[in-house]
This record gives structure tokens, C-alpha cells and sequence, in this order.
């Protein structure tokens, strides 16, 4: 990358982490407090009925806002055309969900959750609004307006669900808070000048079609992995024990969007504009694969070695230990292909990109099937291996189109994050009986772990951290 576009990576990098830092704070605010307010089944209830709405949000997107960002033509008129389409999409779908609610949720085991789904699908044309926005200023590499529309708005959700809660709401305050979420969220866009006149332009509506064709279904399969362990723990073993699964990976969800998620934003329009120019994309790739490696090993390493403090939001929620355990590992995998899905994508080869997405789409399906009789333990284990099996996959799809990292380079960075890791994840457990089994004792123990991981970090990453300061995702 020029230096202009490595700066404008970095910062963007910066303010977009800001931004999710804001954001997703807030969403585990609100996750803590549910869990401390909600019964296990009440929680499951509401992460079912989120799962069916956020398929639904994926489907009214279809991966069309990445035409927005890789685009040659007109981008505004891309824009407002997308907008049109998108938000159609969301009309239709709301009208479906409410429609469909009842035989859904009795399907899944929970059929308390109808209404829920129905009204949170109230808010899917709003957030089909705010995600042309994003779209748009991702193009730009512009996420500093991100903040008030995407942090403001989650923000203002979060606030929402949290004062009904403590008022004795129940599982609707958090449906309530995503629908707030929803709405504000382009409405706060307009604020900072990131609003889109809905329009029709035909040669636009055909390259998103295009598009669509090969990357909807991906973006579909992708929704699918992400909810479908949800579906089989609601239907194999009811909305108790999607409670317990949800508040696991929903911890373990964290890293992934606050790191993996933010650099694959960045990573796809750096990437396409040096495709656009023709220039390499191997460098970049390798940077942004350490940088994903790098931090995320670390959040992980934390939530794993202090998965067993879950109890300290009730007993009640011990049985998330084993999974958070493993859902730590399987987060690794996932930053990971967030970041080189990125790079499949920006290359052209969309068509290897929902290959690929299949393939983890059948591999999870497949474990789920066998496993989710044995408990939400096995069902995480399942997420784990499927991930996992699709890595060197991923790698072999970039390496033949030229732009994955070096086999010994992968290694090496593989080899220094795992002794960051044993660093500290060995001091904290040698440790761990002189740390009380209070907040106090684990905010200690995740001291000593953050202590040792930075610290070998930095004798071992020299040079990616040299790179970080200059600009270095170039």
C-alpha cells in the first residue's frame, strides 16, 4: 500500500474500533445485566428470537452494501439504489417474520417467543437503512462518522434495555433495545451527513444483482452458521439450554466483533482498491492476518482462562464454562477467516468464497446432528472442529490467486502468539489459588493474564508493532 492508503487504513482501523468499542460495550452491558435479571429460559427465548431476526437481516442484505465499496460507477447512485432494493427486502421480510412467527417458534421449541420475534422484526427496514449508510462510509474509508450513528445508537438501545430490565420488563426489554437500536441508527446517520436518497438506477441494479447472485447465498450461509447452533440447542434440548449456550458465545462473540470484524471492514476496501490500481495484495494480507492474530489471541486467551468466573453472574450459569472454553478456540478460527474471506472476496472469486462458507455450512450441520444430543459442551466442540477444518481450506482458495500469507510466515506468527499466550495463561493459573473467587479476584487474574500476553507480545512482535506505528497495514 502507498503510505496515504496505509495511514488511512490505520486510522480507520482506529476510529472503526472506537466505534465497536462504544457499541459493543454497551451490547455486553446489556448481555451482563440479562444475565443477572433473565432465567435461563427467558434468555434463551430472547436469543432465539434474535437468531430469526437476524437471519432475517442478513437475507434483506444479501452482501449488497460490499457493491457499494468495490463499485466503479457512480457510488451514491449505487448507494440510493441498494437502498431501494434493501429496504423493500426488510418491508417484506418484517410482514413474513410476524406472519410466520407462531409455526417458527413452536418449531424451535419455544413457542413464548412469537412475540418477540414480532416485534423484533419491526425494526429489520431501519437497520437495512443504516447498513447502506455504513456502506457508503466504508467506501470512503470515512468511520469516524460511524461513532454517533453506530455507537450513538447502540448506545441509546442498550440504555433502553437496561432501564426496563431493572423495572421488571423481562425478555421484551431487550427486544424493545434492538428495535430503539434500529431506528436510531439511520436517524443519527442523517445527523452527520451520511443519509441516502433512495433512487433507481438500472446499470446499478444489475451490478448488484450480479453480485447478489453469488454473494447473497453466501451471506445467507453465513447468517446460517452463525444461528443454526442456536436452532439445534432450541430444538434438541429446549430454551433453558440455549440460555446457558447463548451467554457463552455470546462472551466469546466479542473479540470477533470488536477486532476481526473492524479489520475486515478496513481490509476489504484497502483490498479493492489495490486491486482496482493493480497493485499486490499479498503484503496487506499478511499484515492484517498478524494484526488479527495478534490481538485476538490474546482476548481469547482471557476469556478462556477465566471462562470458570462466569459464575459470578449466578450459579445458575456454571455450565457455560466448558463452552466458553472451547467457543474461545473456535473464536480464533473465525477472526482469522474474517480477515482472508476479506481478501477472496476483493480478488473477484466470490464463487470460492461461497464454496467455502458451504463447505463450514455442512460441517457444522453435520456435527450438529451427531453431537447436540450430548449437550451444549458437544455443540460447541462442533463449532470448534468445523472452523477449524476450514482454515487450511481458506488458505489453499488464496494461495492459488497468489495472495496468502507464506506458509512460514503463517507459522511463525502462529508459533509467537501461541508462547504469548502460554506467557499468560501459565503465571495466572500457577496463581490462581492465592485469587479470591470474587470480581476482585478475577479482575487480578485477568491483570496477570493481559500482564504476561502484552508483555511477550511485545519482545516477540518487534516487528508487526514497528509496522502498527508507522502505518504499517500497508
Amino acid at each position: 500500500m502507498t503510505n496515504a492508503l496505509g495511514t488511512r487504513a490505520v486510522r480507520g482501523s482506529l476510529w472503526l474500533g472506537v466505534v465497536n468499542l462504544v457499541s459493543k460495550s454497551s451490547q455486553m452491558l446489556v448481555t451482563l445485566v440479562l444475565a443477572a435479571l433473565l432465567t435461563e429460559g427467558q434468555l434463551g427465548a430472547v436469543a432465539l428470537a434474535v437468531a430469526l431476526v437476524n437471519l432475517g437481516q442478513v437475507v434483506q442484505s444479501i452482501g449488497v452494501y460490499d457493491v457499494i465499496g468495490r463499485t466503479e460507477g457512480d457510488p451514491r447512485r449505487t448507494a440510493g439504489t441498494v437502498l431501494t432494493l434493501s429496504v423493500g427486502a426488510g418491508l417484506v421480510l418484517a410482514v413474513a417474520l410476524v406472519a410466520a412467527a407462531g409455526p417458527l417458534t413452536a418449531l424451535l421449541g419455544t413457542p413464548d417467543a412469537a412475540g418477540l420475534v414480532r416485534l423484533a422484526a419491526l425494526g429489520l427496514p431501519f437497520s437495512a437503512a443504516g447498513g447502506v449508510q455504513m456502506g457508503l462510509m466504508h467506501r470512503k474509508l470515512d468511520f469516524r462518522r460511524r461513532l454517533l450513528p453506530d455507537g450513538g445508537g447502540a448506545v441509546l438501545g442498550a440504555a433502553l434495555t437496561v432501564v426496563l430490565a431493572v423495572g421488571g420488563a423481562g425478555p421484551v426489554s431487550l427486544v424493545l433495545g434492538l428495535v430503539g437500536t434500529a431506528v436510531a441508527q439511520p436517524l443519527l446517520g442523517m445527523l452527520v451527513r451520511g443519509g441516502v436518497r433512495p433512487c433507481w438506477d438500472t446499470a446499478a441494479a444489475r451490478e448488484v444483482l450480479r453480485w447478489v447472485a453469488v454473494v447473497g447465498p453466501a451471506a445467507v450461509v453465513a447468517a446460517l452458521l452463525v444461528n443454526l447452533d442456536y436452532l439445534a440447542v432450541g430444538h434438541g434440548l429446549g430454551p433453558a439450554a440455549v440460555g446457558v449456550y447463548s451467554l457463552a458465545y455470546r462472551l466469546a462473540w466479542v473479540p470477533y466483533i470488536m477486532v476481526a470484524v473492524v479489520l475486515g471492514a478496513v481490509a476489504f476496501p484497502v483490498f479493492t482498491r489495490l486491486r482496482r490500481e493493480g497493485r499486490p495484495l499479498a503484503g496487506a494480507v499478511t499484515r492484517f492476518t498478524r494484526a488479527v492474530l495478534v490481538v485476538t489471541g490474546g482476548l481469547y486467551l482471557a476469556l478462556a482462562v477465566l471462562a470458570d468466573r462466569v459464575v459470578l453472574l449466578g450459579a445458575r450459569w456454571a455450565g457455560a464454562t466448558g463452552p466458553l472454553v472451547l467457543l474461545s478456540g473456535y473464536g480464533v478460527a473465525i477472526c482469522l477467516l474474517q480477515i482472508w474471506y476479506q481478501a477472496v472476496k476483493a480478488t473477484g472469486h466470490v464463487r470460492r468464497y461461497l464454496a467455502l462458507e458451504t463447505t463450514h455450512l455442512v460441517l457444522l450441520a453435520t456435527g450438529l446432528v451427531l453431537l447436540t444430543h450430548a449437550g451444549i459442551e458437544a455443540v460447541a466442540a462442533a463449532q470448534l472442529a468445523a472452523a477449524w477444518l476450514v482454515v487450511p481450506l481458506a488458505w489453499r482458495v488464496l494461495s492459488s490467486t497468489g495472495v496468502a500469507p507464506g506458509m512460514g510466515e503463517l507459522a511463525g506468527m502462529s508459533a509467537r502468539v501461541t508462547l504469548a499466550c502460554a506467557a499468560g495463561a501459565v503465571p495466572a493459573v500457577a496463581l490462581r489459588p492465592v485469587f479470591p473467587g470474587s470480581l476482585a479476584g478475577a479482575l487480578a487474574e485477568a491483570a496477570v493474564v493481559a500482564a504476561g500476553y502484552a508483555g511477550a507480545t511485545a519482545l516477540l512482535q518487534r516487528t508487526a508493532l514497528r509496522e502498527l506505528r508507522r502505518g504499517g497495514l500497508r
